[in-house]
């Protein structure tokens, strides 16, 4: 009763920093209400995963039920394995929450609503899941953030890797934009077909204009990915002063970058290998829009191939940064780390800053 006394008591500013001691109550309750979600789906034979656009059975909504059975005892043992095992079952639940989200900006549409809301919620579960399992292990808030850094050079080697991947797939896009023909579509029929399938006003004047949406939306997604390996991402731009503190908030980059990289990343590599299957002819692809299979063949090795080189760089960059964030000790160590061992020394880069590298073990 004291600890619900003082909490009250306190700003949302210090609240949020005491977030160790109110997020498994927030995860006791997202487990409550997606267990509930999904028990109410069951019974109304709502279905919430699908196979393109063929809906699965209902019955799969007891999925949901289970990890919410699952994680509901655990936040409160704070059973780490299991927490663990159930933020990765909800991460799996939320799998098509960038794709919703692209379509609700584009088209201001979803496939399905109670489908959006599973990957929602899905999303929110990991979020929280993760950091209950890291509550026990969080220290109070000590330490002070390290200057804007950049990323290692392995890192940034990853993060250009991931920006020219998405080149194919912009050239592609931008070729039926304009009205060329790619893989024996011409951009006339990209647009009927886009229209036929209810493509939004938004989209259909981006198209007009010559330009295609999802290639912005790749070179926005290039601007994260650098942002996350230069300094710049790390401050904000001299004319936004009156934020006062200049600094970006980790949170603000990173959940676009999670939540793109737990899409991307095994969308792309299991499509990427179905591909694989299909040159060797191992299975077919059906050819769908385009004329033939070998032209959709085409078409998917370009845009999964993109989605999965940008999805694993988007993943290391995204570490990289949140290391580089960390609030560090007098010694550089990792907040919380004032002092070490006899030797004890971080890994820092050549103007003596912390760097994204592991911490090193006794000097010496």
């Amino acid at each position: 009763m004291t600890d619900v006394v003082r909490m009250t008591s306190m700003s949302w500013r210090e609240r949020w920093q005491a977030w160790p001691q109110w997020v498994g109550y927030a995860t006791l309750g997202w487990a409550v209400a997606y267990g509930g979600f999904g028990l109410g789906c069951v019974l109304s034979g709502t279905p919430l995963f699908y196979r393109g656009d063929d809906p699965g059975p209902a019955e799969l909504g007891w999925l949901l039920v289970g990890l919410g059975a699952l994680a509901a005892p655990a936040t409160q043992t704070r059973a780490r394995a299991l927490l663990w095992a159930a933020c990765a079952l909800s991460t799996v639940c939320a799998f098509g929450l960038l794709m919703d989200m692209i379509a609700l900006m584009v088209n201001q549409t979803i496939d399905s609503g109670a489908g959006f809301a599973k990957n929602a919620l899905g999303g929110i579960g990991a979020v929280l899941l993760a950091a209950t399992a890291r509550a026990g292990d969080a220290r109070p808030a000590t330490g002070v953030h390290p200057e804007p850094t950049p990323a290692s050079r392995d890192v940034h080697l990853a993060a250009c890797a991931g920006a020219a991947a998405f080149v194919p797939y912009a050239a592609m896009k931008v070729t039926w934009a304009v009205g060329g023909t790619f893989a024996g579509v011409s951009g006339e029929e990209m647009l009927a077909k886009a229209e036929e399938n209810g493509a939004s006003g938004l989209w259909l004047a981006l198209a007009s204009w010559g330009l295609d949406a999802t290639a912005l939306l790749a070179a926005l997604g290039v601007f994260l990915l650098f942002g996350l390996i230069r300094p710049w991402g790390q401050v904000f731009p001299r004319w936004t002063l009156f934020l006062g503190d200049r600094r970006v908030p980790p949170w603000l980059p990173l959940t676009p970058a999670l939540i793109g990289a737990a899409t991307l990343a095994p969308y792309g590599v299991l499509g990427t290998g179905y591909c694989a299957l299909a040159t060797v002819g191992a299975v077919r692809v059906p050819p769908g829009d385009f004329p033939s299979s070998a032209d959709a063949l085409l078409v998917s090795w370009i845009g999964l191939g993109a989605f999965a080189v940008y999805g694993v760089a988007l993943t290391v960059a995204a570490r990289s940064y949140w290391l580089r964030t960390r609030r560090v000790g007098p010694n550089g160590a990792p907040r919380g780390v004032e002092s070490g061992p006899p030797g004890y020394r971080c890994r820092t880069d050549r103007q003596g800053r912390p760097s994204d590298q592991r911490l090193r073990g006794p000097a010496g």
